[in-house]
């Protein structure tokens, strides 16, 4: 494995870093039980105000479905919101997970991610059901939650709040996440960052090469 020099300390984001995610594949989903003639609500659904709120902590798990029957006037099932809003999730390739455990034995590492109640329960399921982890806890050392802090990337806070629960100067932390802003957000602390731009990117980041 390749590391590298004067890092003590791995955070990584969890979309598009440690599990697969697909905006389209739910739009799809929110499709096949929206009518037709409501489909061009469906560009609302990931850029609304309340998928913000709901990531800081701001509303409920109640109080987001509730949102949502509300934008689109449709009398849906926690079960079929859930659904949908959870269809994104796709997969947790088993090397990812290699390789957080082989960075765990031997160095401080942490997830730091824009998150929500009811996608965290998901990937937990999907984490017992396609690799042989049972909870996201078991990732890292420290599971860092923006609906559990109040805190959203790419805010400065969320970094500096970070930084102060893990005790370790900035530089010699690197960031990993897939979003542009994000990594701009950690710069302006002073950790040390990389864009992860297609699937393979982590594993080979550290020079892993797996099938």
């Amino acid at each position: 494995m390749r590391i590298p020099k004067n890092v003590d300390f791995f955070i990584f984001d969890l979309g598009n870093v440690i599990i697969d995610i697909d905006y389209d594949f739910s739009i799809n989903e929110l499709k096949k039980i929206l009518p037709e003639a409501k489909h061009e609500l469906t560009a609302k659904f990931f850029p609304s105000k309340f998928h913000k709120d709901y990531e800081r902590g701001l509303i409920s798990s109640e109080a987001f479905r509730n949102e949502i029957r509300s934008l689109y006037q449709e009398n849906w099932s926690d079960a079929q919101i859930d659904h949908v809003w959870n269809s994104l999730l796709r997969d947790v390739p088993q090397e990812r997970i290699d390789l957080l455990k082989q960075l765990k034995s031997n160095f401080g590492t942490a997830v730091l991610s824009n998150t929500n109640a009811i996608h965290i329960e998901k990937f937990n399921e999907i984490l017992k059901e396609h690799t042989t982890e049972k909870t996201i806890f078991d990732l890292c050392h420290e599971i860092f939650l923006s609906h559990e802090m109040g805190l959203a990337k790419p805010d400065v806070a969320i970094y500096e709040a970070v930084l102060d629960k893990i005790k370790i100067p900035a530089h010699k932390v690197l960031f990993f996440d897939d979003l542009a802003a994000n990594i701009e957000g950690a710069k302006k602390v002073g950790i040390q960052t990389h864009q992860i731009t297609h699937p393979k990117g982590l594993v080979e980041f550290f020079g892993l090469h797996l099938l």
